[in-house]
């Protein structure tokens, strides 16, 4: 097993700070810039006020510490709740000084329980691990959480570093995770993957945890020369040794290639469980409250997913599920996989941003149409804020109209720019989905 790193002193957030936006010179290292990613104790200022991310450890959340998001919603900021394309939840509209009451509202409801760690606790879980005959995962998420927190190491890791926690059915092992676990192999062992590597390392269930935990600490180790935040950002060369290094200490590699497209829960249901995916991932009060009430009459939980989605674990009986979609559908929400709204994504846009050129919401939702094979997202500028993974549609807004193109894994088709016409840009985007 890998060796522990040395423990070091991390460095202290402050609550109600704002963080700088992204940038850095050209060619420098991805550090140069600082880690803008927000979090709960480091704001993010934003168009539309500040904004603050709350990370959700596999997405899974109970009913009152989903009641405590709404609380601070409606206290600290506009009210709505954001899911984001890793199973955490934003507010936006924050005041840039409510940071200590935010943080001190959190940390009662058990959702900041290290406030050295709130923005390395970035982790995936397969929503539907121990619903429907699938491996649960559970005590992986428990213990990798628990092993963050514990690790003066972890806080070093960037907002941007991610774990996922895959159930063997590879729809979050094909979201490009830094460290990625495998659960259900027939041989009784758990898979390792680092970064996008074909080959991943058997590791006994019972120590996989650690051993993503340290990997993770092992990344930080070659990336002190190379600034990376992620295992992706690293040079060719130290991201070898790194895979090196871990599987020195692991044992034999075996090959198996990440998928390259991901595979979200359906809307409906799933065994006794019951799932709704959200339109663009933004929740009214009355939906949040609407899915927290529901969730309480059948076992008490939610879990968030990296497809802004929620499944409701129950087990619902079935008599009372069909009954459960459609109150949920009458919301709003999207309970059936033929909803024109299925796979249909976009950043914040205008006016929420100021580096986004239009209201991409509004344009998606005014090009939403017969539903797509293909996923769509829609951004305001070149930044793609929380686009998606694998193949998917992608409009880009420029200031010479929109700009499509059809995106497999790391290739990209020659794209197609169409002008400021909503028919034209409607029937292009159709047609480039199907």
């Amino acid at each position: 097993m890998l060796a522990a790193m040395p423990d070091s002193a991390p460095s202290p957030l402050s609550a109600g700070g704002v963080s700088p936006r992204d940038g850095g010179a050209a060619g420098a290292s991805p550090r140069d810039g600082g880690d803008a990613c927000p979090g709960t104790l480091r704001l993010h200022r934003a168009d539309d006020g500040a904004l603050a991310r709350v990370r959700i450890p596999g997405g899974v959340l109970s009913a009152d510490r989903a009641e405590a998001l709404l609380t601070a919603a409606a206290r600290f900021g506009d009210g709505e709740l954001h899911l984001t394309s890793r199973g955490n939840v934003q507010l936006r509209g924050l005041g840039t000084e409510c940071g200590g009451e935010l943080a001190a509202l959190l940390t009662d409801a058990g959702l900041l329980p290290s406030a050295a760690h709130e923005r390395a606790r970035n982790i995936v879980a397969s929503p539907l691990a121990g619903l429907d005959g699938s491996s649960s995962i559970r005590s992986w998420l428990t213990e990798l959480d628990r092993l963050v927190c514990d690790s003066a190491a972890a806080a070093a890791l960037s907002g941007r570093f991610l774990f996922a926690l895959d159930d063997g059915r590879g729809d979050v092992d094909a979201l490009g995770a830094d460290v990625t676990l495998i659960a259900g192999e027939p041989s009784g062992a758990a898979l390792l993957r680092i970064g996008a590597a074909d080959e991943v390392f058997r590791v006994p269930v019972a120590d996989a945890p650690r051993a993503a935990l340290l990997a993770a600490e092992e990344f930080l180790c070659a990336a002190r020369d190379s600034g990376a935040w992620r295992v992706k950002d690293l040079p060719d060369d130290v991201r070898a040794g790194l895979i090196g290094t871990i599987g020195a200490a692991s044992g034999p590699s075996v090959p198996r290639p990440r998928p390259r497209t991901a595979t979200p829960p359906a809307p409906g249901t799933h065994g006794s469980a019951i799932t709704a995916d959200v339109p663009l991932g933004r929740l009214t009060p009355a939906q949040w409250r609407l899915l927290t009430d529901t969730a309480r009459r059948y076992g008490g939980e939610l879990r968030l997913t990296p497809w802004r989605g929620i499944v409701i674990p129950g087990p619902v009986p079935r008599p009372e599920a069909a009954e459960a979609l459609r109150t949920l559908a009458a919301s709003g929400l999207i309970t059936a996989p033929d909803s024109p709204w299925t796979g249909v994504g976009a950043c914040i846009g205008h006016p929420g941003c100021a580096k986004s050129l239009s209201d991409v919401r509004a344009e998606a939702g005014a090009a939403v149409g017969a539903p797509g094979r293909l996923p769509v997202y829609w951004s305001g500028c070149e930044r793609r804020c929380g686009h998606p993974h694998g193949e998917w549609i992608d409009v880009v807004v420029t200031p010479d109209g929109h700009r499509i193109s059809h995106v497999r894994g790391e290739r990209r088709d020659p794209p197609t720019t169409v002008g400021n016409d909503p028919a034209r840009l409607a029937a292009a985007v159709a047609e480039a989905r199907a």
